[in-house]
């Protein structure tokens, strides 16, 4: 009998870690303007306490949307998290118009939390349970469907998530620049941003001087190497994983390997597509290194 309950709990286990998730939610389509859609939708999460972090054109293209949100408890609890956990703070919800059709689409925050906190999920998993329910509530109230797309990966594999064997993974972060101090790192990145450097935007930062971490979302709208270029090839539909970030941890910045980050919010690419993006992740990382130094 105890040997039948020792193998019960063991298939249990495995069944969850098994247990397999997509990277995002289509949520409504509106015959409305994006500009009355985005509305509706800053109104109903601001409603539920939510903040809005920023929101801009991505590819700097009008019918291309997203917003970024957050609130106070998932600041918590993704600080929480020491390793890169901030990241984890920027929530993001997109919009696409096509022919007069407003598609909503959110990136699923569970996918996020699993994929950055990894096995740790679990020392907070009650609290972001709570955190993802009142987000799909919001949603909820205003039409949304939740319908999961882009790909399914196991609960398992986000915890040590790779493209392929070899590939980088959460845990091989691009080292972009150590400065002389926090301050100076907040202050000079700032600076970058605000002087738009390779047609580089700030669209939300984050900021704890006392925590000595910041991340800064940036819109990448240089027409041959950004969004535009890169998004055309692999997949506009996962709009919501825009934009992309850096971290700043004491003096040193950091960002999500390329070939993780896109492979991990676009895990259906085959391989013949991603390698027409194969100079995606340098080229990433030579509009970060631009903003840092």
């Amino acid at each position: 009998m105890k040997h039948l309950i020792i193998v019960s709990v063991f298939l249990i286990i495995s069944s969850s870690l098994s247990w397999s998730i997509e990277p995002f939610f289509k949520m409504m389509e509106k015959e409305a303007s994006i500009s009355e859609v985005s509305n509706e939708i800053k109104e109903a999460l601001k409603a539920a306490e939510f903040e809005i972090l920023g929101e801009y054109n991505v590819a700097d293209n009008e019918n291309f949307h997203v917003i970024v949100f957050t609130n106070s408890k998932l600041k918590e609890i993704a600080l929480s998290y020491p390793e890169r956990g901030a990241l984890a703070i920027a929530q993001k919800v997109s919009l696409i118009q096509k022919n007069g059709i407003t598609t909503v689409s959110l990136l699923n925050p569970m996918y996020m939390f699993h994929a950055y906190f990894q096995k740790d999920f679990n020392k907070k998993s009650n609290e972001l349970t709570t955190e993802i329910k009142a987000i799909k509530n919001v949603f909820s109230e205003i039409g949304g469907s939740f319908t999961p797309f882009g790909g399914d990966v196991s609960i398992d594999d986000l915890h040590k998530y790779q493209y392929m064997m070899g590939m980088p993974e959460f845990s091989d972060p691009v080292k972009l620049y150590t400065f002389s101090s926090f301050d100076d790192g907040v202050k000079t990145i700032r600076e970058n941003l605000d002087s738009k450097l390779r047609n580089t935007i700030k669209v939300y930062e984050i900021v704890y001087p006392d925590k000595k971490v910041a991340v800064f979302g940036i819109g990448l709208l240089d027409a041959k190497e950004g969004e535009k270029h890169f998004l055309s090839i692999i997949g506009e539909d996962h709009l919501s994983a825009m934009p992309y970030e850096i971290i700043l941890q004491e003096n040193k910045v950091t960002m999500l390997h390329g070939r993780f980050r896109f492979a991990l919010y676009w895990p259906e690419l085959s391989m013949s597509t991603f390698t027409k993006i194969m100079s995606t992740p340098g080229d990433v990382e030579d509009f970060m290194e631009v903003v840092v130094e």
